[in-house]
């Protein structure tokens, strides 16, 4: 059983930047495939970002490429997205995941565990 947190969130202006943190329990985060996502109002929630195990291989959807990033301390049993130039666009409820599968993935239904959702809101 994984149990994961996420912090980080809040109300930024367009154009700041958030970190977002995921710190999990267990002994075996370093085998898990991370991921974030995120829901706005009235949407479907959605892939943001992956990570493998290992930290080595990351993946990123069209619309937060090159804005954020996400890293992993497997030593802190933490995953971090870094957002930046947010956007209103941005503005959700962002999950963490995490994912027990060889290869990591984009679709909720491959990951096994959610965390409970930190909001972030970013005004114009």
């Amino acid at each position: 059983q994984v149990q994961l947190v996420e912090s980080g969130g809040g109300l930024v202006q367009a154009g700041g930047s958030l970190r977002l943190s995921c710190a999990t329990s267990g002994r075996t985060f370093s085998r898990y495939n991370m991921g974030w996502f995120r829901q706005a109002p009235g949407k479907e929630r959605e892939f943001v970002a992956a990570i493998n195990w290992s930290g080595g291989i990351t993946n990123y959807a069209d619309g937060v490429k090159g804005r954020s990033t996400i890293s992993r301390d497997n030593a802190k049993n933490t995953v971090y997205l870094q957002m930046n130039s947010l956007k209103p666009e941005d503005t959700a409820v962002y999950y963490c995941a995490a994912d027990s599968a060889l290869t990591m993935s984009k679709e909720l239904s491959a990951y096994d565990y959610w965390g409970q959702g930190t909001q972030v809101t970013v005004s114009s």
